[in-house]
């Protein structure tokens, strides 16, 4: 009898502790102010077809928040980082933010890296009223999704007009065949925003293809391409299939010239593309030959803790976790809203990639760097600004 009644009293404690939760009217934002412990969730693609952006934004987010954390935390509290892995898939992106935001009680949430993750996850940031950060997702739909919304990269308009003015200032091409992903709005939106610049310019675009994310056989869009004979290729897409795509273009005998995006920037373009992708030119969030002091030291730092050179990847999320550490830091209470207006007024941040201004549609003004495929290696070629 005793046993069944500390049963029964221990199941109506629970009961009761669980409804007063439930009942208390409590927003996630508040319960994420109240706790001991300053949570900020991350979500990336950790595992799938494009892991390496994810681990590499992952590795830099944690470089920050580590430092951070070794230093004493933010007014007394550690930082607690909740990693969920959306395997590259939007609809996963949109549950592990929710998740995040309604579960675990994040007072932010940093990701993602591709742009249609971001715009899956973003509404619910924005719904919850969660400041949300993306190192490095460029299409410029992503932050209009609302003003909790924000991003420390450049954006596609910016980035497509820059290879654009590259390829015909410096590399004095006239004639550009296109090949783009239809079901990435990162591709299309920059696909569109180089093609609108390059022909403001005076060039043309001989040849406009299509694929889709997963595709392994280019041979016929590459086919129809080389038909054009274009001077240069312009592939807005991300590195998995950039490689299969610059192998199969030098099987086909095409010679054009490859250009590309931030979406390139990975390890793996060199192991899948082999020496077909070395002389490519792609536009990047940093060089590692810039000599900004911050980019030198964020190097020095990150080769410490991981003993590897880090890519464009690792530096965007270093400085999307740094200008959220630092919005925590100057924010007069520790709620979702006051973060928010702090990481609005970020201004001349000296960061990893660059200074980063958050302008009024809350993504960064900062210029592009131009690299160049060099081997099994990337060297740095100019600094374009807007």
């Amino acid at each position: 009898m005793r046993r069944f009644i500390r049963i029964v009293t221990t199941v109506s404690v629970l009961f009761l502790s669980v409804s007063c939760t439930k009942n208390s009217g409590q927003t996630p934002s508040q319960i994420a102010a109240a706790l001991t412990e300053i949570r900020i969730g991350q979500f990336g693609s950790m595992t799938g077809g494009e892991a390496t952006f994810g681990q590499s934004t992952d590795k830099g987010i944690r470089l920050a928040i580590d430092a951070k954390n070794a230093s004493g935390g933010i007014k007394g509290k550690k930082i607690v980082l909740i990693t969920e892995d959306n395997q590259g898939k939007p609809d996963e992106a949109s549950a592990v933010v929710k998740k995040l935001i309604t579960q675990d009680n994040v007072l932010a949430v940093l990701g993602e890296v591709a742009s249609t993750r971001s715009l899956a996850a973003a509404p619910i940031a924005q719904k919850n009223k969660i400041p949300m950060i993306s190192p490095s997702s460029t299409n410029p739909k992503v932050t209009k999704v609302g003003d909790y919304i924000f991003r420390v990269c450049f954006i596609d308009p910016f980035q497509g007009s820059v290879m654009a003015r590259f390829a015909n200032d410096n590399l004095k091409v006239k004639k550009v065949a296109i090949l783009k992903d239809l079901k990435s709005d990162y591709s299309l939106g920059l696909a569109e925003f180089f093609s609108a610049k390059f022909k403001e310019l005076g060039g043309e675009i001989v040849s406009e293809q299509n694929f889709q994310t997963g595709d392994s056989d280019f041979k016929g869009q590459l086919t129809r391409i080389r038909s054009s004979n274009p001077d240069a290729l312009f592939i807005p897409a991300y590195y998995t299939e950039v490689g299969l795509i610059a192998r199969q273009a030098r099987q086909l005998g095409i010679k054009a010239v490859l250009l590309g995006g931030d979406g390139w920037d990975s390890p793996k373009l060199f192991e899948i593309g082999e020496t077909a992708i070395n002389g490519a030119y792609f536009s990047n969030h940093y060089a590692t030959e810039s000599n900004n002091l911050a980019t030198q030291n964020f190097i020095k730092n990150f080769k410490a803790k991981y003993n590897h050179t880090p890519d464009g990847l690792a530096a965007a999320g270093y400085d999307a976790a740094m200008i959220l550490i630092n919005a925590i830091e100057t924010a007069p209470e520790l709620t979702p809203e006051a973060i928010r207006n702090q990481i609005a007024a970020t201004k001349n941040y000296d960061g990893a990639t660059g200074k980063i201004t958050i302008n009024g549609e809350r993504n960064a003004d900062k210029d592009a760097f131009i690299v160049k495929v060099d081997g099994k290696g990337l060297k740095f070629i100019t600094l374009l600004g807007p």
